[in-house]
């Protein structure tokens, strides 16, 4: 799997992060995208605004919109698809992840 195949961001989801950091004041940066330790499953996804890599970071572009990857995170969202979704009952950024064993109801933490 390339660098360019390891996740995949959907048009809505490019088009909607543009337009929440431009939103924040910060058009020129990207998103950090990653995993960190909680929630009911164990493991949570992240989307946050970034200005610039960190050491180890792969940072991926996805029509102008910068994305950068820890290492950690790299692992656990190899495949993985994002999308934005808007519902009645919330909004917001989607992981379709094929290496989740077990997801919440949320659909924001999980379990490998």
């Amino acid at each position: 799997m390339t660098d360019e195949n390891l996740i995949a961001f959907t048009p809505r989801a490019v088009e909607r992060a543009k337009a929440l950091l431009a939103r924040e004041g910060k058009p020129d940066h990207g998103v950090r995208v990653g995993v960190r330790g909680g929630g009911c499953s164990g493991l949570s996804y992240f989307v946050d605004p970034e200005h610039e890599a960190k050491r180890g970071d792969l940072v991926l572009e996805f029509d102008g919109l910068r994305v950068y990857l820890d290492v950690k995170s790299q692992l656990f969202l190899v495949g993985t698809q994002i999308d934005w979704e808007d519902s009645l009952m919330e909004s917001g950024f989607k992981f379709r992840n094929p290496n989740a064993k077990r997801a919440c109801s949320c659909g924001e933490s999980f379990t490998v």
